[in-house]
């Protein structure tokens, strides 16, 4: 029986997952590169690319987190303020409703800067991620 990279690498991680459910060492990983073959120089490119992976994926979610606080910390001040407006609205004018306008308003304002949390895979997501982590 033959077997493709892609078979491979898959029998090989499970087979690794199996072995040993803790953690590797260096050493070790090393070992096992020098074992299948690979180079310490392909194994130094290849962890280093992994690591910068890894500081990415970090940052973006560190990112995400902070837009999605903004967006509640927009919801609540919208919340509090225009019930606050109905309950004016309410007391002092009750025949005619004026609350509504703020809040459709704001509510469309609201529906915007969610719109712009959730969407991630967008140029825009990217601007803004690469403004927060000071490179533009």
């Amino acid at each position: 029986m033959t077997y493709d990279s892609e078979d491979v690498q898959q029998i090989l991680q499970i087979a690794l997952t199996r072995k040993q459910e803790g953690e590797f060492s260096r050493e070790q990983l090393v070992e096992m590169a020098s074992e299948l073959g690979i180079s310490s120089n392909i194994l130094e490119t290849t962890e280093k690319k992994w690591l910068a992976q890894q500081e990415e994926e970090r940052s973006r979610r560190t990112f995400n987190t902070f837009r999605n606080r903004a967006f509640w910390g927009h919801f609540v001040s919208f919340i509090a303020v225009n019930l606050f407006l109905i309950l004016l609205n309410l007391i002092t004018s009750p025949s005619y409703f004026w609350a509504i306008y703020p809040v459709l308003g704001w509510g469309l304002g609201l529906f915007f800067h969610w719109w712009s949390v959730s969407q991630t895979k967008t140029e825009d997501y990217e601007i803004a991620f690469q403004k927060w982590r000071g490179q533009i």
